[in-house]
């Protein structure tokens, strides 16, 4: 028989229940950005008492790459013999002048692929062309992509380079609380999680007093979790916690991260909207920088001029909601989108565009 449908009545009388006891206003974070879309899309946050506010962080990779390193992509696009490979949400993403899909128009080789794999098949089928793989993305992606490194180095592959931006979001969280947002507790990434497990959370919950519960993105999930963070908050009680059992285990993914950490170095990071924040992202080790396109075709440092008007690092922030930006909705929509908060999938500005 067909399971009976999900009724959020009684979780969502917990959420109530408690609120009613704290009173006081509290700002729960989302951080990651799937789980931005599932709340947009179950209607959730209509649903929340007056004092519980919802706010996206900055778990959306493709919203945080840096405008310079969008700028350096464009320019390593427009390089004679070279293929550049990426997932689909960059290629719309607006530079200041320019955009991967506008540089295709104009007849640069801009392939979008959906597994890192894609590039390395690629690079074996025109051995003549150069091939380079945007590596964006956190502690999800990046164990694919050093396996990728680790095969490439393997096989002797010549014709195959990385544009490596690769982040790690506990970082980017300490960011957030000490940028000037108030954070009563964190919905922590479900899919991060599995990787880097639980207990990663766990310092940065105890230095800010500020709970972290690692869901997963069904909105029975979500509910639930919103329920553990009151909990917490109720009886003054740090730490880390998971709601997402199914899938996250006591230390996280070991075989993953030892393949992460076999090829990447902890490096500081530029993000949008965030600045540079130290020992937030992953660089090359110093026996795979022949596979780093940065390397390879030496690229300016470019600046990170952010688009007239656009707030999507404040969205990113949690500073703001979306529709606070001057520019949501008028000049910035997925059609045409100013900021990459508007470009993604994963982006809150898309989000709340489509769903309201």
């Amino acid at each position: 028989m067909p399971a009976p449908p999900f009724d959020p009545e009684p979780l969502l009388a917990r959420i109530r229940q408690r609120a009613a006891v704290i009173a006081r206003p509290i700002r729960i974070m989302e951080v990651c950005g799937t789980h931005t879309h599932a709340i947009g899309r179950s209607g959730l946050r209509s649903l929340m008492p007056p004092n519980i506010e919802l706010v996206s962080g900055p778990g959306c990779p493709v919203c945080v790459t840096s405008q310079s390193d969008i700028e350096r992509i464009l320019i390593l696009a427009r390089r004679p013999g070279l293929t550049l490979c990426t997932f689909g949400d960059m290629v719309r993403v607006p530079g200041l002048t320019s955009s991967l899909e506008r540089e295709r128009s104009a007849g640069a080789d801009i392939r979008v692929v959906y597994s890192a794999m894609e590039a390395l098949e690629l690079a074996g089928r025109e051995d003549g062309r150069e091939v380079v793989f945007l590596a964006v993305g956190f502690e999800t992606t990046s164990p694919g992509v050093a396996s990728l490194i680790l095969q490439a180095d393997h096989q002797g592959v010549a014709n195959l380079s990385f544009f490596i931006s690769h982040k790690l979001i506990v970082p980017a969280m300490e960011a957030v609380l000490q940028g000037g947002s108030r954070i009563d507790g964190f919905l922590a990434p479900g899919h991060v999680s599995v990787i880097i497990g639980p207990e990663a959370y766990e310092g940065l919950a105890i230095r800010y007093s500020v709970p972290c519960v690692v869901t997963g993105f069904e909105p029975a999930d979500v509910l639930e979790a919103i329920v553990m963070l009151l909990d917490c908050i109720v009886e003054g009680r740090p730490g880390s916690f998971v709601q997402y059992a199914r899938a996250v285990k006591p230390g996280g993914n070991r075989r993953a991260w030892e393949m992460l950490t076999r090829v990447f170095d902890i490096t500081d990071a530029e993000w949008r909207g965030l600045g540079v924040i130290p020992r937030s992202g992953l660089t090359l080790k110093p026996a795979f920088t022949r596979f780093d396109a940065a390397e390879r075709y030496p690229l300016p440092e470019m600046p990170s001029v952010q688009p007239p008007g656009c707030r999507c690092g404040d969205v990113l922030r949690g500073l703001i909601h979306p529709p606070e930006c001057p520019l949501f909705r008028q000049e910035c929509t997925p059609r045409n989108p100013v900021g990459p908060c508007m470009v993604s999938s994963e982006g809150s500005c898309a989000a709340r565009y489509t769903y309201g």
